[in-house]
């Protein structure tokens, strides 16, 4: 089986599905182990993009894997999520996918939320990837027997101890999400974002050429803060990722809202005729 790596050069949490319309991006070749690999220098949506083209590579892949995220990517901040956005191009060229996210936890998003005792390491992701081996091996076998379903593509989420993990559970995508606020900083305090989810910041991380240009030029300098967690106990993503479990959520393209908002617009639509004259306003 060969391997396909188009991945970006650089941190890119939190892009969401942008890409890169107004000028070109570059393609350097990486030495990964049993892998053809580059680093590219745009978005991820762009990498799976490029990928699956055939520009870059000779053959279009049978599977698309995005990640392993550093956090996880659950509830509404799968919208932020570049990782998903990369399985989801995917899914819109026709082509199966799935993004995995590992629930890397620290500290400071130990005293946030959820106490989980001690730290995640770089070897943790070496874990989260023989975890999944399951799950993609079988959507190999699906996808060689035609049996594997165009409607949607998966988001995986793996617990912290993923070792100990109670096995794979299919859920949907729930409504948890981390509040975040906006503080005044200077130039050399501001961190790097690290997690779609969290939101945690590493304030040694280098400041942009670019930011520390403003700042320098007396523009002001904010950073994002978590303000809190709204956290929805409900039967989805999040809480089963909590309890130990690795999650399996079908996912697609299209946004609906709830029922409730299409039956509420369905009577209010009609009334809009009653206020296009001057006198109504």
């Amino acid at each position: 089986m060969e391997t396909l790596d188009s991945n970006s050069e650089r941190e890119k949490s939190a892009v969401s599905h942008s890409i890169t319309w107004r000028h070109p991006i570059s393609a350097r070749r990486v030495e990964i182990d049993g892998a053809t690999a580059y680093g590219v220098s745009g978005t991820p949506a762009d990498c799976t993009s490029l990928g699956v083209s055939g520009a870059l590579f000779p053959s279009v892949p049978n599977l698309v894997v995005s990640g392993i995220n550093m956090g996880s990517n659950c509830g509404y901040h799968i919208v932020y999520s570049g990782t998903v956005a990369g399985a989801r191009e995917a899914f819109l060229k026709d082509i199966p996918s799935v993004s995995v996210s590992y629930d890397w936890q620290d500290t400071l998003f130990s005293t946030l939320s959820f106490p989980v005792g001690g730290k995640s390491s770089v070897d943790d992701f070496t874990l989260a990837a023989e975890a999944c081996i399951p799950i993609i091996s079988s959507i190999l076998a699906e996808v060689k027997n035609k049996k594997y379903p165009s409607g949607c593509f998966l988001n995986v989420d793996l617990p912290t101890n993923v070792t100990q993990h109670k096995g794979y559970k299919l859920t949907r995508q729930g409504k948890s999400i981390y509040r975040t606020g906006w503080k005044q900083v200077t130039s050399t305090t501001r961190g790097k974002m690290l997690s779609t989810m969290t939101m945690d910041t590493d304030a040694k991380m280098p400041v942009e050429a670019d930011i520390m240009a403003d700042a320098s030029q007396g523009s002001l300098i904010f950073q994002r803060e978590v303000e809190g967690a709204q956290i929805v106990e409900d039967d989805s993503d999040h809480k089963y990722l909590k309890d130990g479990y690795i999650t399996v959520t079908p996912l697609a393209a299209l946004s609906p809202a709830d029922v409730g908002c299409h039956t509420y617009f369905k009577d209010w639509l009609p009334s809009v005729v009653d206020h296009t004259s001057p006198s109504a306003l």
